[in-house]
């Protein structure tokens, strides 16, 4: 009792005599939070844990259930099939118990039988970013699909991160001046905000997606990112010719400003509903690690969503 009673009297000592000792320890513990945050990506990329084998047990549809011998994957994890063209990769959604995962497969499942191989990649889909994706298509897992080969860059970061804290967020109001005179009069858009737009098939939706990159990229010399979901592939090839004729995307050097993620209507649900993120790592690396002013355009919302329930 008497070395308690020491105890507390000293520890309200402390708390009289150096208040700001408390906070400087809290202070310090914040930033060591704020920075492992912040790595995350980083550490994902540096030490993986993979290697663990699966065999396919089931298959219906998109959905491909995966049986393990050792510990499961976690979920969000990105498994490869094994011997098989074009690469296939899986996503763990659920544990289902006697080692096995659900997993949404990111492309086609067709000829998948069971019992082949599958394996575990020990991170989560990892895609390609920086300077060398502006210019190019990619697909829900950083694949290059415009016919120009492959992507020079070994920057990878993972579709999943941890979400900034709300202290890390810049809270002041400023306007983005689009170009587009209606918008900034009647509807003017905030930087750092989100904004919808709103309307029927064929009024022009996609069209004004088209004239704020053109007018973001000559105005402002600020970097876009496109994001198909679920849009039709014709529109996805015009939208990608039209920017090559505007100028915006440069085949013959590297002064393209747009970046283009694609999820058509013909992929699987597990890719429609993944493809956002995939567009979402492109531009938040450009932000945080290039420091540039960065449009995200998704089209479309609804179709996101459908994918999801899908």
């Amino acid at each position: 009792m008497i070395l308690n009673a020491a105890s507390k009297a000293v520890a309200g000592a402390l708390r009289i005599a150096k208040p700001s000792l408390l906070q400087n320890e809290v202070a310090k513990v914040s930033s060591i939070l704020a920075v492992n945050r912040r790595e995350y990506a980083a550490k994902a990329a540096a030490a993986p844990k993979g290697g663990a084998q699966g065999k396919v047990v089931a298959v219906i549809g998109a959905v491909v259930d995966v049986q393990f011998d050792d510990a499961l994957p976690p979920i969000l994890n990105a498994l490869e099939v094994q011997n098989r063209t074009p690469r296939l990769v899986l996503e763990v959604a659920q544990h289902l118990g006697e080692n096995t995962v659900r997993t949404i497969a990111m492309d086609g499942t067709e000829g998948l039988v069971r019992g082949q191989g599958v394996l575990d990649s020990g991170f989560p889909i990892r895609i390609p970013v920086g300077a060398e994706t502006l210019g190019r298509i990619i697909n829900v897992i950083g694949e290059p699909i415009d016919e120009r080969g492959p992507i020079p860059t070994d920057k990878l970061a993972p579709i999943h991160a941890d979400a900034p804290e709300f202290v890390e967020m810049s809270v002041e109001q400023e306007i983005l001046v689009t170009g587009i005179k209606v918008v900034d009069l009647l509807a003017p858009y905030a930087k750092g905000g989100k904004i919808g737009l709103f309307g029927g098939a064929g009024v022009g939706k996609t069209v004004l997606i088209m004239e704020l990159i053109n007018n973001v990229a000559k105005a402002h010399g600020g970097y876009s990112v496109f994001a198909g979901v679920g849009e039709r592939t014709r529109e996805g090839n015009d939208l990608y010719h039209e920017m090559i004729e505007s100028g915006v995307i440069s085949l013959k050097d590297k002064t393209s400003k747009v970046a283009l993620v694609y999820g058509q209507m013909n992929e699987p649900p597990g890719a429609r509903a993944r493809v956002a993120l995939t567009g979402l790592t492109v531009a938040e690396y450009f932000r945080d690690q290039e420091g540039q002013d960065v449009l995200l355009f998704i089209d479309n919302i609804f179709r996101f969503t459908q994918a999801g329930s899908e």
